[in-house]
């Protein structure tokens, strides 16, 4: 289950994480991690797109 998501220093602001999973993830000038989300609703399409990000840079725990 996963319980946090962070987005590390290198976004490119490409915004595939948002395309992917609007319910976790926004953009303003980077990506950024919606507050007061329940990610364990948005399980598959976290990982999606932490598997799309092309610099790498969004975690999960």
């Amino acid at each position: 289950m996963i319980s946090k998501v962070t987005i590390n220093d290198g976004c490119i602001s490409c915004g595939l994480c948002e395309q992917i999973c609007p319910e976790v993830f926004e953009m303003a000038d980077v990506a950024k991690v919606r507050a007061g989300v329940d990610f364990s609703q948005h399980e598959d399409k976290i990982k999606e797109a932490t598997e799309s990000c092309p610099v790498t840079v969004i975690i999960f725990e």
